[in-house]
């Protein structure tokens, strides 16, 4: 069941080392890490984010405060990509259109410095979230980067326009 978005939904930076922030990553930390074995976690933490002068972008919810977040690399090892990481909406948040809200700031964000592909990597329990970026219009590619293939994984690019 989709709820609508609220009207009080905006996304905007978040710092890295927010304590909401932190909170919301070791959620999505927890998850994975119940989802997947360590090996096949590839966990961006606020340290690597804020190193990697990463787009980290916040959606708030007013009366809830943050309630998704997304971040975006930029990376010259495989061509000059976007790599997105750590998208993760609170659960009860789920169906508000925070992550499709976060993915269009994180795209635009890339356009805005020149860069039209867009790659990330998820995991193959994460149905829901394969179906978004399908939706967004991501395709199905091989490993990239520095990722080597893993069967829990799922890889996938956009190009934009």
């Amino acid at each position: 069941m989709t709820r609508r978005v609220p009207a009080s939904l905006s996304v905007r930076n978040v710092d890295p080392f927010d304590p909401e922030l932190k909170r919301l990553l070791d959620a999505s930390s927890t998850l994975m890490l119940s989802l997947y074995p360590d090996d096949s976690n590839r966990l961006d933490g606020p340290e690597e984010l804020a190193r990697s002068q990463a787009c980290l972008l916040g959606a708030y919810c007013e009366g809830q405060g943050l309630i998704a977040c997304g971040a975006v690399k930029v990376l010259d090892d495989d061509g000059r990509y976007g790599e997105v990481k750590r998208v993760f909406v609170r659960p009860e948040a789920r169906g508000m259109g925070a992550a499709k809200a976060i993915m269009a700031a994180l795209e635009q964000h890339l356009l805005h410095k020149g860069i039209t592909l867009l790659r990330l990597e998820t995991g193959i329990f994460q149905q829901e979230a394969i179906g978004l970026y399908r939706a967004l219009g991501y395709r199905q590619r091989g490993p990239f980067g520095q990722y080597q293939a893993d069967p829990l994984s799922v890889f996938m690019e956009k190009r934009l326009d």
